[in-house]
């Protein structure tokens, strides 16, 4: 039987010239999406003005198109084009073909699990300052703003970790560094959603800003590398033993034949400072929420932190890798609120899925929390329960590691899967060894809104605690 058309798929009518467009709002694009999927079955066109997108949903099939990375499918071109019409050197997420090979060589040597190991007692540091900083709203009773203090949290985390710089936004409430981060994800995100590119003749004061923020973001970036390099040249052991991401991604790319230079090197370190502070803020923020809603989970997962990590400041990497319940919460945070609830590719090359050939340049929408919350998939999908990622639970079948992709898949799954958890778990062991939780909630209470931008952050939260009496904190 000959393999369909797009023309013969499903979906929702849309308006002459601009299709479904006014259907989808770019903050709730998600959520719209996955309604469709549960309406249309795993795979289905959904027209934006003149161009036609094909929605898949079936595990299966997403799995196979991610392994099919980077010769089949490749990143949507309009990000990468975003970011070079800003200015912008696009990383490892953005590069493609033979550029993303050389550079996926140079950050997986960054990213090797010893190196993010040794980086541990600095991370532990910032861990220290969070829970110092949350001991003194506690005892004085001030709710605390969650959301912007793990960002604040993240920020410190992947500053110290790819320069070696102690920029404590904890401490300082907010810096210049992390300000022009959030305009530039937000600028980003805005720009690779719109249907036009209006900022090219309507220059208004946000793209203003964004332009602002953008030479700001690429001095400082420029000025690490230049820092890094000095460092080297006044240390050559540090070649074989780097102190910090720059430094590793600079050793990577000077090795004989890496093909890459500083360029690359700066490209992957502003990659880094944008998806890893609104990533890993993002998944703690749901996981506290979680949390303060299940207060099984929540004592099982205070009780485990508090006998395998009595002190954070002297945390090992032994205690870290013994958390198996925290790390269990982390995953099924993940799969209920992904940072990341769809990817969205553009083919190489005519390709065949679900019987369906896709020419070359179709735009596929992989919704990635469909199936991952099925009760045909996992019993009780729709709840919080960790244990399902304990041995012998639910979540860790063939079918549902499939179907569960908070890191994506294939060659280009994310390579900082275990600085992300190993993020997550210090920062429980700052909440769950010291506090008692009291609420983790939105302003109006009620369940907070998903809101789409650079990833799937919840509306800004609050959360209440009440310090342990037997325990003391000193900041770091």
């Amino acid at each position: 039987m000959p393999d369909r058309l797009i023309a013969t798929l499903p979906g929702p009518r849309g308006l002459p010239l601009l299709g479904s467009a006014l259907q989808l709002h770019p903050r709730t694009i998600h959520r719209t999406m996955e309604a469709w999927s549960r309406q249309y079955g795993p795979m289905f066109r959904v027209r934006l003005g003149a161009r036609t997108a094909v929605v898949l949903a079936d595990p299966d099939a997403i799995g196979s198109v991610l392994r099919d990375r980077p010769d089949g499918f490749r990143r949507p071109a309009v990000t990468a084009d975003v970011t070079r019409e800003l200015g912008g050197l696009p990383g490892l997420t953005l590069a493609e073909g033979d550029d993303w090979r050389r550079q996926r060589r140079m950050v997986m040597q960054a990213f090797a699990p010893g190196f993010v190991k040794a980086y541990l007692p600095r991370l532990a540091q910032v861990g220290v300052r969070l829970a110092a900083r949350w001991q003194q709203a506690a005892v004085a009773g001030r709710p605390i703003p969650l959301s912007a203090d793990l960002k604040r949290y993240a920020v410190d985390v992947v500053a110290g970790l790819a320069f070696g710089a102690d920029v404590d936004t904890v401490n300082a409430g907010t810096s210049d560094l992390q300000d022009h981060i959030d305009t530039v994800l937000a600028g980003v995100a805005r720009r690779s959603l719109a249907p036009l590119p209006y900022w090219r003749w309507l220059p208004l004061p946000a793209e203003r800003r964004l332009r602002t923020s953008v030479t700001a973001l690429q001095a400082a970036i420029d000025g690490f590398v230049a820092s890094g390099r000095a460092a080297m040249a006044a240390d050559p052991a540090l070649r074989a033993r780097p102190a910090n991401l720059l430094q590793a991604l600079i050793a990577a790319a000077d090795a004989p034949g890496s093909g890459l230079g500083d360029a690359e090197v700066a490209g992957n370190v502003a990659t880094m400072l944008m998806a890893g502070e609104d990533t890993t803020a993002s998944a703690l923020a749901w996981l506290a929420w979680l949390l303060a809603r299940h207060p099984a989970a929540l004592r099982r997962a205070q009780d485990e932190v508090r006998a395998k990590v009595p002190d954070l400041a002297s945390i090992t990497p032994a205690q870290a890798d013994a958390l198996d319940y925290v790390e269990a919460c982390a995953l099924e945070a993940m799969r209920l609120k992904p940072p990341a609830p769809f990817i969205p590719l553009q083919a190489l090359r005519a390709t065949e899925v679900l019987g369906v050939t896709l020419p070359p340049g179709t735009l596929l929408w992989c919704v990635l929390r469909h199936a991952s919350v099925d009760d045909a998939l996992l019993a009780c999908a729709a709840g919080f329960q960790p244990e399902r990622w304990l041995p012998g639970g639910d979540a860790t079948t063939a079918p549902a590691r499939q179907a569960i992709l908070p890191f994506g898949a294939g060659a280009r799954a994310c390579p900082g899967r275990y600085l992300a958890l190993l993020e997550m778990k210090v920062a429980l062991v700052a909440l769950l060894g010291q506090f008692d939780l009291d609420s983790v909630a939105a302003a109006d209470g009620a369940e907070p809104a998903e809101v789409l931008g650079f990833v799937m952050a919840p509306a800004p939260l609050t959360m209440v605690l009440r310090p342990r009496a037997a325990k003391r904190l000193n900041a770091a």
